[in-house]
Parts: structure tokens; sequence; C-alpha cells
């Protein structure tokens, strides 16, 4: 009996409202996860990078997408070759392939325009924060490494008195071609040339001072506003701090992850605080004031008679902004837990045996439901003699 095929959508984990966009990333990502390249001799996963390739022969295609939406499996019955028996004819994976062999053999910098400007790679770095600085926003110095262009090469690279020379390998367009045999034939690719790295220059006498990097590396202060509102694990961006470009591109950016303190009291929920807050017996019965703590400080909250423990309190605006509008606050829930004294008096603990008698005698309620049970006991005796 023939294998049942799973739904093409199913397969590149889609619904069936995906978009041209959102179907060729989804089937790169599987490609590139469970190609036979990646996965020597791994039959499973060869197995699912046909079937995505299959479901994305069917979807890419705008007709033969229609008739899939409208019968199915049933109207690709009788294919010939391909895969399974699938015909593959007419569906174009060069790009896609491209894309994924570049990033095999080392091309994940690759350059679509040659060797022009490139903007230079992003930084991380880290900073920690307190709760209340997450809230209202702070002003942190960071230090780290940076590079600036070499003041003896002037970022050439090259030694004084000498210039870069054009790449023989690469002919200075800082790309070279190859071509990588595939499931689908002879795929042409493109890769950044490994002799000039993709600048289309070859540096045969380097700069002493930088070792012909044409950047010499130093720490540096930077200033970092962390805006009020931030949240564990947010980044801030700042322009122009990171890698320096190739080729006069721009330098990168410098991406601050911030991470932020527990608090003792405080817990966060996107822009809500939550807490707890004991309050005595008497204020819960009686009614009465309670100091309640906030980010804002020390509020005065009244608490109405008969309060039950777990009771809920909204102080509403008195959470975390939002980071679009600081004046958009969200609110502080509090949860009231009545508090039981573990130290009292002769004194006292003579008045709450008086009170408990007055208001339903619980402390006699265990011995109540003996003296029920020795009595019932009694009665179902029966005398033989």
């Amino acid at each position: 009996m023939a294998e049942q095929k799973r739904d093409y959508y199913e397969v590149l984990e889609l619904d069936k409202n995906a978009d041209d966009a959102a179907i060729k990333k989804s089937y790169r990502a599987l490609a590139k996860k469970y190609h036979p390249d990646m996965n020597p001799g791994d039959e499973a996963a060869e197995k699912k990078f046909k079937e995505a390739s299959e479901a994305y022969a069917i979807l890419s295609d705008p007709e033969k997408r229609r008739q899939y939406d409208q019968f199915g499996h049933s109207a690709f019955e009788g294919g010939a070759g391909g895969f399974g028996g699938f015909d593959f004819s007419g569906t174009d994976f060069g790009d896609i392939f491209g894309d994924i062999f570049g990033d095999f053999f080392g091309g994940g910098n690759r350059r679509k325009a040659g060797n022009g400007p490139m903007k230079g790679s992003n930084l991380r770095t880290s900073v920690r924060i307190t709760f209340e600085e997450a809230v209202f926003g702070v002003e942190k110095e960071i230090e780290l490494t940076l590079k600036d262009d070499c003041q003896t090469c002037h970022g050439s690279g090259a030694k004084p008195g000498t210039v870069p020379e054009t790449c023989s390998k690469c002919g200075g367009k800082g790309q070279v071609v190859f071509t990588q045999q595939s499931f689908f034939g002879t795929v042409r690719n493109v890769q950044t040339c490994p002799d000039c790295r993709g600048t289309g220059k070859v540096i045969k006498e380097k700069c002493l001072d930088c070792g012909g990097t044409g950047h010499i590396a130093g720490r540096k202060k930077i200033q970092v506003s962390i805006p009020g509102g931030i949240d564990n694990g947010q980044s801030v961006r700042i322009r122009d701090k990171g890698e320096p470009g190739a080729n006069g591109g721009p330098r990168g950016d410098l991406l601050v992850e911030v991470v932020v303190g527990r608090h003792a009291i405080f817990q966060r929920q996107e822009f809500n605080i939550y807490s707890t807050v004991p309050i005595s017996f008497a204020v819960a019965a009686l009614g009465g004031e309670v100091v309640i703590d906030t980010v804002d400080g020390k509020v005065i909250y009244d608490v109405k008679a008969g309060t039950q423990t777990e009771t809920k309190v909204r102080l509403k605006g008195k959470g975390v902004p939002s980071l679009r509008n600081r004046e958009v606050r969200g609110d502080h829930y509090v949860t009231l837990v009545i508090q039981t004294p573990e130290r009292l008096s002769t004194e006292a603990k003579d008045l709450i045996k008086r009170f408990d008698e007055l208001t339903g005698n619980s402390l006699q309620a265990a011995k109540g439901v003996e003296a029920e049970k020795t009595e019932s006991k009694g009665s179902k005796k029966k005398k033989f003699w």
C-alpha cells in the first residue's frame, strides 16, 4: 500500500493563506536543514528534504497551487520523473540553492554587487540594571573593545608607500563563480573570493602597525541611554558603534542587551507589576489602612472590613511605562494575604479564645465531633445476656 502523503502546507509549516515570500522563506529554511550535504548518510533527513522540495514545487507555482487547493494530491497523480514519480520540470530552485550552497561553502558574507561598499558587522554586549532602572530608564556607561582606522596606513592595511593590488583570482570583482551538483542537476553559484575576502584587493606588503587589517583595536567608553519600560532581554541599538565597514562602507551598530536584576518584592508581566502584601487579622476583619510599596514610593490603601486572604487590589497607573509613550503605564496588582501572628501574650490568647467563643467556637469544633461519635457508638451497643 502506497504511503499517504502529508499535506503540502503542513510539510512547509504554513497556513493556506501564506504568500509567495512566506513559502519561499519556509522552504529555504527546511531545505538548508535537511539537505543531504548537511546530513550525509541520514535517510530520514533526505526523505524530509525531498518531501519539502515536492511541496515547494507545487505551492510556488500559482497554477499548480490552484489545482492542489481544489483537488489535493490527486491533481498530480501519474506524473513522471522527479522524486518518487513527481515531475519537477519547470520549477526554479536556482536562487534558493544558490543561497544554501553559498552558506555551505563559506558564502555567509556574500555580496550581491561585487566589491562595493559594505556595512560593518554589528557588535553585541550586555549591561545589567536594576528593576527600578528598567521601569524609569537610566544612563549607563559601558566599556568595550572597538576598532578604528589605523593612523599609519589610514585604513588601507598596506605598508606606507605601497598600495593594495587587484586580486588575480577574482579580477577585482570580490566574487568567484563555482558550480555544485545537486539533486536538480548543476547549480551555478557565486561565492566571496577566498583570496581577497570580497574586497577585490590583495595586500602584498602589510602595514606593520595593524598587520594588514587596516584597523587598531582599543578600549572605549560609551554612554548608553536605556529607555524606561525596557524589559529583560531587550536590546538598545547604538548606531555606528559596531565593526568598521569594508571598501568605504559605514560602520555596523552596537546592540546592548539589557539584563534586569530580580526585585525582592516586585514581579513584572509585560507592563504590569505584581506583589504580595501581608495584613493583620484585625485589619482584615475590621477594615483599616495598609501601606503598600510601589515603584513610585509608598501608598496608603484603605482595606474594607471583612476582606479575605488572597484578595486582589489594582493600583491603576502604578506599573511600567510603555516604550512608545512614557505617559501610558501599566497597573500594579497587589495580593492581600492575612498574616497570622507567631508569638502571643497570655492576655492576647485569652482574648482570641473569647472572640472565638462569640463567633462560632471553632476551637471546640473537633471535640464536639468526637463527643458525637462516642455517643453514637454507645447507642448501638447490644446486650446478649
